[in-house]
């Protein structure tokens, strides 16, 4: 594989995993023009998003499953293309009952096509000496994409007076968008060799799946990565966060929501760099204790215009330990020494454990916005937050296996 061929393969596959999430995830720098277009309560936001989580909960195995078996070349581009293409229909804003038949939809054509084939690409891509780097790579080109389409999208939707319409037409130029990317990661893309042919491993039937559930590395990940997600999850109230209770403009709390994505790109690749020189394991428990430090700072936060700056501030230091830990939790499968040809089913069994915040969360936090309105809602999600963490740090200190 040429030097030029590589990187575009790393460009598209980057600019393709960040872009083909923020469909699913609008309501992360979207959530009150989004409830306000469909005329959802906060539980309703929550029942939408919690349908994408359990189907793409119930497509992660079987996801990697396929990953192993089949051209991950096909697998991406049909997923971007079909993910695309219900985003343009979604764009009409059809209702409630059609918005969760999408988001579910979505759970499928996004995690059982794309995401374990885009963890399996991503690790044959670096040798295994520089496996912080690639996934820190891989993360960093995520954040460009999300942060340079979240932004250009969100000054067309603030331009256009921050309307039912234009919510409408940024959902319908995200999705074109991601139909474009579908087209060129079929021309970009090299297909994978199928497990079925890869000379370390034979085929992966029953006993390889159990052996690889028999790994404490595999829990241990699957834990750190749920810790991380749930505080994610939980980041995507940010945005609603500073306008419900800072009161801020609609303008404003998107520029904020947005403008935590600022720190994807470096967190991750600078991520990648230490844990290849200090170890992915120690890395990992060192953002998961300032994750749970900052969670709890969140807690305790006092309400008031004079505490604006502080809270940006800890919005910044969360954004950054999370984002780190995306881009090299995945590192931990090298360093746990999981064999190569059973990446994909290795990432469908931590990711289905790790990603079940994405069903459970959603509705959880609108249960709590709804029933504490104001500040005391969001202070139990972050307690929330803290707890996962600390889980999350303690399994991060198990030896790897």
């Amino acid at each position: 594989m040429g030097v030029v061929r590589r990187w575009l393969i790393m460009l598209v596959l980057g600019f393709s995993g960040g872009v083909i999430f923020l469909l699913p995830y609008l309501k992360e720098v979207y959530y009150r023009p989004l409830a306000d277009a469909l005329d959802l309560s906060n539980t309703q936001v929550g029942l939408m998003m919690s349908a994408f989580g359990i189907t793409a909960l119930i497509s992660y195995f079987p996801g990697g499953w396929l990953a192993d078996r089949f051209s991950a070349r096909t697998l991406i581009s049909l997923s971007l293309l079909s993910t695309g293409l219900l985003g343009m229909y979604f764009a009409t804003f059809p209702g409630f009952i059609e918005g969760v038949v999408i988001h579910a939809i979505w759970g499928v054509t996004i995690t059982l096509l794309f995401w374990a084939s885009m963890i399996r690409v991503t690790r044959g891509w670096a040798p295994p000496d520089q496996q912080g780097r690639a996934f820190g790579i891989l993360e960093m080109t995520r954040g460009v994409a999300e942060l340079g389409v979240s932004a250009l999208l969100g000054a067309i939707f603030i331009w256009l007076g921050s309307t039912t319409t234009a919510l409408a037409s940024i959902i319908w130029q995200l999705s074109a968008t991601v139909v474009v990317l579908g087209i060129a990661s079929w021309f970009i893309i090299e297909d994978t060799v199928p497990m079925e042919t890869d000379k370390e491993h034979h085929k992966a039937g029953v006993n390889e799946v159990i052996s690889v559930l028999k790994m404490p590395v595999v829990w241990m990940i699957a834990i750190v990565m749920l810790a991380t997600n749930t505080a994610y999850n939980a980041s995507y109230y940010i945005g609603a966060y500073t306008s419900d209770v800072f009161l801020a403009t609609t303008a404003f709390a998107t520029t904020i929501a947005i403008g935590r994505m600022l720190f994807k790109p470096v967190s991750a690749f600078a991520a990648g760099l230490i844990a290849d020189k200090a170890g992915v394991a120690k890395t990992t428990s060192a953002f998961l204790m300032i994750l749970l430090l900052s969670s709890l700072a969140f807690a305790a936060l006092p309400v008031g215009v004079n505490f604006l700056y502080v809270m940006l501030v800890n919005v910044a230091v969360v954004m950054i330990a999370i984002f780190a830990l995306r881009g090299i939790y995945f590192a931990l499968l090298e360093e746990g020494n999981v064999p190569r040809a059973l990446t994909g089913t290795a990432g469908g069994v931590v990711s289905a454990v790790a990603f079940t915040s994405d069903a459970y969360m959603p509705t959880v936090t609108g249960v709590l916005l709804d029933s504490f309105p104001g500040v005391t809602g969001y202070r139990y999600l972050f307690l929330l937050t803290a707890a996962t963490c600390a889980v999350g740090s303690a399994s991060s200190w198990a030896p790897m296996a």
